[in-house]
């Protein structure tokens, strides 16, 4: 029998692990004391802070767009709420998503092409859009199967809307959702956070020129929501900065009266201001409707517009180059005077062709106009006349004359996409070519550029801009759109009419040739088309070749080889408000295709009088006071002699 008064052998070993029991537990006490100060105590803020983002979500405010409107206030762009059905990318199957939705909204194959189309090009938006604008009665049909469709939520947005359709559109422009290059672009500018809930973007015309002024300030807004992520209740709210909105200096109706007057021509106008720069109307014919971007283009949409053999898309006003036919020869005039190489009354004698180099380069009227002086080579257009000037002066005092009004360089109007034009020079075409026989200029070239040939290359907007500095008396102004910016407390800004420079041109000289020119249209080749006009215009027709013939046949059946039409003008005569360049795709004669359009545009502005129909002159014009681009001579391609 054990003595219990003894002490047990084992007992030792149970009090030690008895004390290092104890020392665990303290020491576990005493580092969840420590966490619990570091979590509740030291790191208090920032966990608090967690929590509540837990709680709390942060939803940006996608600003209104600013309007767009013409200069009398006519809305040109504007908005409308809507509502889309957006699903998340978070979803792994999203066709048996698409399939499902389907039963209850109508979903067309077409939204699905758009739809992954969108998010291939949008990987980093939240979602993507399977259907735009949808019904009360869809939007009632899916809030009650809601609870199916986790990921998939119906949201109020703004679309942007064009109401005057197709009109004015490349000057104007439009928006479409933001693509992954553009959301790097706005990254790069730091402009993210005024983006963010932002799903479009100005992409062409006024609509990106003045994206910054037109989108506003994105707001915040703080809402409770539960664990599904749903709000529960809306906490704060900073609101977002409506857009400015833009007024322009076009006039709508008389862009509508311009458009009409083209009909199904293919061609540009530019008309300005020539006291100011403002634009009045800017015409790219075809056009297109920007309504059809704004969700999204369509493929069939997208195709037609972009293969089109008339290239809608294309802005010809400010992009495309034209050689300018005889429109050039008033620039040229005064260049003549301004060297010394011509007096106004000093004659030539034109036989109805010019030698050259071994070349005859041929008048645009058999038999030649006899005995002509400036005035007259103006009024009926003399070939022969420019192309004596062109050698006398030779290509350095022509390139050199040149730029100060506009041609070969951008004009800076604010719009997105000028092009320079080509102004021909011997340092130029060193640039442009790549063999040193290319490279070389030769003097036979400098007589094409004397009417407005050869190398010659100048937008519609630059033939305006130089027709407008010489109604203007020889000050250029900057073309621009843009009239005011009026933001949302109704402030308004306007800006004022830029000088840019003053020819170098005797006032007197700039006098004698715009007396020329006002008489194109009383007795020469612009006749005509201002018969019976109740003001006094300025104007020059131009026949711009198109294909270089090298002694061929000029084929008027193949309409895509036919001539460029061409007209320049300012009115009225004693003191201009307009000045505008006409320019119709293979038109053939300028007095037959584009001075018509000219007139229908100078009777609305002047007098109101509008004219619903295209403008085309009687072909029986083609025999009175034409001017050719010389089709029996030689082109820029030619091998023109030294």
């Amino acid at each position: 029998m054990n003595n219990f008064s003894e002490p047990d052998e084992k007992a030792g070993g149970f009090f030690l692990r008895l004390l290092a029991a104890a020392v665990f537990v303290f020491a576990g006490c005493i580092l969840l004391t420590s966490r619990l100060y570091i979590l509740q105590v030291k790191h208090h803020e920032r966990y608090h802070t967690l929590a509540e983002d837990n709680r709390i979500s942060l939803l940006p405010v996608v600003p209104q767009r600013g309007n767009i409107v013409d200069r009398n206030g006519a809305v040109l762009a504007r908005n409308f709420v809507a509502y889309t059905l957006e699903i998340s990318s978070n979803i792994v199957n999203v066709e048996k998503t698409i399939g499902e939705l389907a039963r209850f909204i109508a979903i067309e194959p077409r939204d699905r092409r758009r739809f992954q189309k969108f998010r291939a090009e949008n990987r980093r938006l939240g979602s993507a859009p399977i259907r735009t604008r949808l019904s009360d009665e869809e939007v009632a049909r899916f809030i009650g199967q809601r609870y199916r469709f986790p990921g998939v939520e119906v949201q109020a947005r703004l679309f942007r809307d064009y109401p005057n359709g197709s009109l004015a559109s490349h000057l104007i422009g439009y928006i479409s959702r933001i693509n992954d290059k553009e959301v790097e672009q706005i990254e790069e500018s730091g402009d993210a956070s005024n983006y963010r809930g932002s799903e479009h973007i100005g992409k062409l015309g006024m609509e990106a020129a003045y994206e910054v002024d037109l989108h506003g300030t994105t707001g915040k807004e703080y809402v409770e929501v539960n664990a599904d992520g749903r709000a529960v209740r809306r906490l704060k709210n900073e609101p977002a900065t409506p857009g400015n909105d833009i007024e322009l200096s076009i006039d709508i109706e008389l862009q509508k009266v311009a458009e009409t007057a083209f009909g199904e021509r293919r061609g540009a106008m530019v008309a300005i201001d020539p006291t100011s720069g403002e634009v009045l109307a800017l015409v790219s014919m075809p056009t297109f409707d920007p309504n059809l971007f704004v969700d999204g283009i369509s493929t069939p949409d997208w195709r037609a517009l972009n293969e089109s053999i008339d290239k809608p898309l294309l802005n010809r006003a400010i992009y495309s180059a034209y050689p300018p036919g005889s429109t050039f020869k008033p620039f040229m005039a005064m260049a003549g005077l301004t060297f010394g190489k011509r007096k106004w009354e000093q004659k030539i004698s034109d036989p109805g062709f010019f030698w050259f180099g071994g070349h005859q380069f041929m008048d645009d009227k058999k038999g030649g106009h006899g005995a002509v002086d400036m005035y007259k080579s103006l009024v009926v257009s003399c070939n022969t006349y420019y192309y004596m000037l062109a050698a006398d002066l030779q290509i350095e005092r022509i390139s050199s004359f040149m730029p100060q009004f506009g041609f070969g360089a951008l004009s800076g109007i604010d719009l997105p996409g000028e092009a320079k034009g080509v102004l021909p020079s011997p340092e130029w075409k060193r640039k442009r070519f790549k063999t040193r026989e290319q490279q070389k200029w030769y003097a036979g070239e400098t007589i094409s550029i004397g009417i407005g040939q050869g190398y010659n290359a100048y937008t519609p907007l630059q033939m305006a801009q130089a027709m407008a500095t010489l109604a203007n008396d020889g000050k250029r102004m900057r073309p621009h759109v843009l009239k005011a910016v009026v933001d949302n407390q109704g402030q308004r800004l306007e800006f004022p009419p830029e000088l840019v420079t003053e020819v170098d041109v005797k006032p007197e000289y700039i006098k004698l040739v715009r007396q020329a020119v006002e008489d194109v249209t009383r007795f020469g080749t612009g006749a005509r088309a201002f018969a019976g006009a109740p003001y006094r215009a300025g104007g020059k027709t131009g026949t711009a070749q198109v294909y270089s013939l090298k002694g061929g046949k000029y084929d008027k059946s193949n309409e895509r080889m036919r001539d460029h039409s061409w007209f320049i003008a300012y009115a009225p005569a004693e003191a201009p408000k307009i000045a505008l360049a006409v320019l119709v795709e293979n038109g053939g004669f300028g007095a037959v295709s584009a001075a018509p359009i000219a007139r229908q545009v100078i009777d609305f502005y002047l007098l109101e009088k509008r004219a619903d129909k295209p403008a085309l002159e009687d072909a029986d014009a083609e025999d009175e006071g034409q001017e050719g681009a010389g089709h029996s001579g030689h082109s820029h391609d030619a091998e023109a002699g030294e």
